[in-house]
């Protein structure tokens, strides 16, 4: 029980930092040499961003593991694959209109940075430096590119990726913080990934929003029946989670997909986690940086096998067996892996409409080497997997019904289907 209250994880603790407590100059002074960013200021070596590895020096299992996520390679994901990467593109070109038509300027980096950067993070470049007025007097700061920004996949000047005050808001580094439902609400709203508003409408939201004053989020381990009665995020995803005789239910971990065995997040389809964190390297059958087909079947290659993803299962299904009985966890888990399922299916109607009026020169794809993403029937195919199919499964895997019906759910997903189908009769016939 000891060593499960710690909450550093270093074996010994470094000797410049045996006599003190951790203040500023702990954290923004640590590897001067590694950071591009590091000034002298009034004698001292002293770096604006504090990174995962600095965090590391007694974190070192928690920054390992946070380096196998996905988050961790947000910024590479989604830079570097030219699908993503269009498809913000689409979302954030300033259009102007002339001769009806639409013209479509590239976004500028700011509006990058303060758009699906934010939450993915900035590239931060220390870009000369800047004298400044101060009450010491006069003194040199480095001008920073990407800053502020503390989205979790950032790469920092030290060449490390993340921010560990994604969850830990600086300057506390809360763990209360990082277990409430609120930090993960910053990304995770939607309509692409609307966990928060999902748990928020569901009973364990309910829970924690009546009953969570009562609630220890500061107990390391995290007793559940004691310290908290209901789950949050973390309590699923991230926290030790114990039995109130102190039997552990499920380690601590900063990988945030090994209790997941179902990415649901459809890019095009839901489909079992990547193997790397680093999604850039996989290609389907068509040359696509996507890990399914456009007709839906995964690409095993690049994915987590049945072995690991029922491994994953278990271990998530262990938190749930806290609370509840055998027979509403396996009954739980029938209807999210049908609602996989379905909406599954559901994206490939709307694929197959998409793909046919590529097919009858009603619209412009990749044979005509076009964006996927510009036309009325291609956005509405990308809200048909980005936000209705999505919510569909966020509210079965959450139990935070209405999501999956009429809020974003099953209803636009039908509704959505059937104006794509009116929109390519129109064309065709306009075309005729």
């Amino acid at each position: 029980m000891i060593l499960k209250k710690r909450r550093v994880s270093f074996e010994e603790v470094p000797s410049k930092l045996a006599s003190v407590v951790v203040g500023c100059a702990e954290c923004h002074t640590m590897n001067p040499k590694k950071h591009q960013d590091t000034f002298e200021h009034n004698g001292y070596q002293v770096n604006v961003v504090v990174t995962p590895e600095d965090c590391a020096t007694c974190h070192p299992v928690e920054a390992r593991q946070y380096s196998k996520n996905l988050m961790y390679n947000a910024v590479g994901n989604l830079k570097n694959n030219p699908v993503y990467h269009g498809l913000v593109d689409s979302a954030l070109d300033v259009q102007s209109f002339k001769n009806m038509k639409t013209i479509l300027k590239r976004p500028d980096d700011q509006t990058y940075a303060d758009a699906c950067f934010y939450c993915h993070g900035t590239v931060v470049e220390v870009k000369g430096t800047e004298t400044r007025k101060t009450a010491q007097g006069e003194m040199s700061f480095p001008i920073l590119s990407g800053w502020p920004n503390q989205g979790v996949g950032r790469i920092n000047p030290d060449g490390s990726k993340g921010s560990c005050t994604a969850c830990h808001t600086r300057h506390q580094f809360s763990i209360e913080m990082a277990r409430k439902p609120y930090t993960c609400s910053e990304c995770h709203k939607g309509p692409d990934v609307p966990a928060y508003k999902v748990y928020s409408v569901s009973k364990h939201g309910n829970l924690q929003s009546a009953l969570a004053k009562k609630w220890n989020f500061n107990a390391v381990p995290w007793a559940v029946g004691k310290d908290f009665t209901g789950p949050t995020c973390a309590t699923c995803h991230v926290s030790l989670v114990v039995s109130q005789d102190g039997d552990v239910v499920a380690e601590r971990t900063h990988q945030m997909n090994d209790r997941l065995s179902w990415r649901i997040f459809g890019l095009i389809y839901a489909h079992p986690h990547p193997e790397s964190p680093d999604t850039t390297m996989i290609k389907n059958k068509a040359g696509l940086p996507l890990p399914t087909e456009l007709t839906g079947e995964p690409v095993a290659k690049y994915l987590i096998d049945a072995k690991e993803q029922d491994q994953r299962r278990k271990t998530m299904q262990k938190v749930c067996l806290a609370c509840h009985s055998t027979g509403w966890v396996d009954g739980h888990y029938a209807r999210f892996e049908n609602t996989v399922k379905t909406t599954n299916a559901a994206t490939l109607t709307a694929t197959k409409i998409l793909l046919s009026a590529w097919e009858r020169g009603a619209a412009k794809g990749l044979a005509q080497a076009d964006s996927i993403f510009n036309e009325a029937i291609e956005k509405k195919w990308v809200e048909q997997w980005l936000f209705f199919a999505n919510s569909t499964r966020y509210a079965s895997a959450m139990a935070g019904a209405d999501y999956g019906s009429f809020a974003n759910g099953r209803w636009f997903m039908s509704k959505n289907i059937q104006e794509m189908v009116d929109w390519l009769e129109f064309k065709l016939k306009k075309k005729e």
